[in-house]
């Protein structure tokens, strides 16, 4: 709703002596207004923290770095953030926010979860699914997602799965890493 907010009609009303800062949102002022006011002089100067290539080398116009996520609140929320994301990795194998991994995020619906790596190349699921079939660990729910040249499975199976069903797993060409949930 606050979208060019800043904009052309408001200011060809401002003052010719008008400085305007920006330090909230980017997107709160239309980055072409801002020139045309300038060249116009309807704005005298104009101080913000997000560089455009439109606002580089002017003299009437400041550029800061964007620092808003730099302050003691945001950094705090950043790392309760990044916090609560390894743990529910750790505790329930769900991704978010990785930058190798595709995000994935799967209600624990009972069982026993294992989360596998592979490649994403094809046959690699069906083989997964054919070893917790040959010993008769039926799938409660699973979700399989992939990224560039990686996949990504959560498998929620009825029983706690054995070694050698795990190992049978790990021995699949194109799986990366085998990982029990309990």
């Amino acid at each position: 709703a606050t979208r060019g907010l800043v904009n052309g009609e408001l200011l060809n009303n401002c003052k010719p002596t008008t400085r305007l800062l920006n330090f909230a949102r980017e997107e709160i002022v239309d980055n072409a207004a801002i020139v045309n006011a300038l060249e116009a002089g309807t704005l005298n100067r104009y101080i913000t923290d997000f560089p455009a290539p439109e606002l580089i080398g002017r003299d009437d116009v400041i550029l800061m770095p964007h620092i808003g996520a730099s302050t003691d609140e945001a950094e705090e929320n950043c790392a309760v953030m990044a916090a609560d994301q390894l743990r529910d990795f750790l505790e329930n194998g769900n991704i978010k926010n990785s930058v190798n991994f595709p995000a994935l995020a799967l209600e624990r619906t009972g069982g026993t979860r294992i989360a596998i790596s592979n490649s994403n190349v094809p046959k690699i699921l069906g083989h997964v699914l054919s070893a917790l079939a040959d010993a008769d660990l039926n799938v409660i729910d699973m979700l399989n997602k992939s990224r560039d040249d990686v996949a990504y499975n959560l498998i929620d199976v009825a029983a706690a799965p054995a070694t050698a069903v795990i190992d049978r797993i790990r021995g699949i060409e194109g799986v990366i890493n085998v990982r029990v949930i309990d």
